[in-house]
């Protein structure tokens, strides 16, 4: 068969990988000039890796992205160094990335209050059966099993600072989710994302894949066919791996019901300030600091990037993550790059009292109206199905990878899961 792909992320570029193998031609739309999707990197000239436009990492449990890095021969390249992950309480940052050191958080108190913290993270770790969680939501599972003092203190912080005004609609089988695949253990790939992303396309591309970059696909038909501003191609299958919104745009020749179904699924945006400075900003070398709502940050999570890889590989330069999720209508998305920087600086003293702005050598901002969904009660039975209401479109997105959450990891899962459809039919 003759086959599109519309986005060279994660996901499209897995598909491609399938469906070659399987003896079709591929040919890929891609908008932006570069591969990788939200996983995209950016490098200066002196810089030997590139680092995230959305800060990435893999877990150690991450099957489907190791799996087919053993595939093309790139797991080698697969690096976990050990990271520090830190939370607030009473102006002191306590070590937070394992049920373990979480159960030695002072915030938590004596007795009960650690006792059921423990039972509820053991249980959700270990129990496979999230299909009755979905129905209720973490507000008011967390309430009644781990207690109201755990869950204003742990959980209801990040929850806001993730979700926002949408925190309470949140089902318990997004929470059960982290808990039961997520490890403390991150993983990179050597050179950073976009170098993963760079030599899956080459492998692509010597397999026959036609990659095309700076061609943004404008129109989806009935047919078949993709329109792009220089031309159009009919196929006999097209796999979407755009947003929701993008989609109906694309492909206007939806049925109402699809289009309906795409239209209820609601996701955050995401924001995000990279510094390079010229001082390391942790002295005490922590990688991930979780920001509680409150805890006078304007944004939900500080990462220092070069705790967790070498400033070696970036000139010597200490690489500073500040990112939030938002909605899309947040005033953040209509901030300049410098006001969103005047907004941000001021609050990194509190990590550093040294800090100043002329620590600052240069900065990027990044933003997405689409990074997060926000999976509300009962979500399975809103997903829409990979195939779509025309005949040989089909659609896969990070909306879709649900229970799960998003990443690159997922996004492997479900690009190769379409493309099995794909095959199928």
């Amino acid at each position: 068969m003759k086959i599109a792909i519309i986005g060279a992320g994660i996901a499209g570029l897995s598909a491609a990988y399938d469906l070659t193998k399987a003896g079709h031609k591929v040919t890929i739309y891609e908008a932006k000039e570069q591969v990788g999707g939200l996983a995209s990197g950016f490098k200066e000239e002196n810089w030997d890796w590139s680092a995230e436009h959305f800060y990435h990492h893999w877990f150690a449990s991450d099957e489907h992205i190791l799996g087919l890095m053993e595939e093309l021969g790139l797991r080698d390249k697969a690096l976990f160094p050990r990271p520090y992950t830190v939370l607030l309480h009473n102006g002191k940052w306590y070590p937070f990335d394992s049920i373990l050191q979480a159960l030695k958080f002072p915030g938590l108190g004596w007795g009960i209050n650690k006792i059921r913290f423990g039972l509820v993270g053991l249980y959700l770790r270990l129990t496979k059966n999230w299909q009755p969680l979905e129905k209720t939501t973490v507000d008011a599972w967390m309430r009644k099993w781990a207690g109201n003092n755990v869950y204003e203190t742990m959980w209801e912080p990040m929850l806001k600072g993730k979700f926002g005004p949408h925190y309470k609609k949140v089902n318990m089988a997004w929470m059960w989710a982290r808990f039961h695949a997520r490890t403390s253990r991150l993983g990179t790939y050597q050179g950073g994302f976009q170098a993963f992303a760079d030599d899956f396309a080459a492998r692509l591309q010597e397999l026959g894949v036609e990659i095309r970059l700076s061609t943004p696909a404008t129109c989806i038909t009935e047919g078949l066919t993709v329109q792009t501003q220089e031309e159009e191609q009919t196929y006999d299958r097209v796999l979407a791996t755009t947003s929701p919104q993008s989609l109906i745009h694309l492909a206007p020749a939806l049925s109402e019901k699809y289009q309906s179904a795409l239209k209820k699924l609601k996701s955050m945006g995401s924001v995000v300030l990279v510094l390079s400075l010229k001082h390391q900003l942790s002295e005490e070398g922590y990688y991930w600091y979780n920001l509680p709502e409150g805890a006078g940050f304007p944004y939900l999570a500080l990462v220092e990037h070069t705790n967790y890889l070498s400033p070696e590989y970036f000139g010597g330069e200490h690489i500073v993550y500040c990112g939030d999720y938002r909605d899309p209508d947040h005033e953040y998305f209509a901030l300049t790059n410098e006001d969103l920087l005047e907004r941000f600086l001021p609050s990194l003293k509190q990590i550093n009292a040294k800090f100043s702005a002329d620590w600052v050598k240069k900065f990027w901002v990044f933003k997405t109206e689409y990074a997060q969904p926000v999976p509300e009660v009962d979500h399975s039975q809103n997903i829409p199905n990979l195939e779509t209401s025309i005949s040989g479109l089909y659609f896969a997105s990070m909306s879709q990878v649900y229970p799960w959450d998003r990443g690159t990891n997922f996004a492997v899962e479900i690009g190769r899961r379409a493309a099995r459809k794909m095959v199928a039919r």
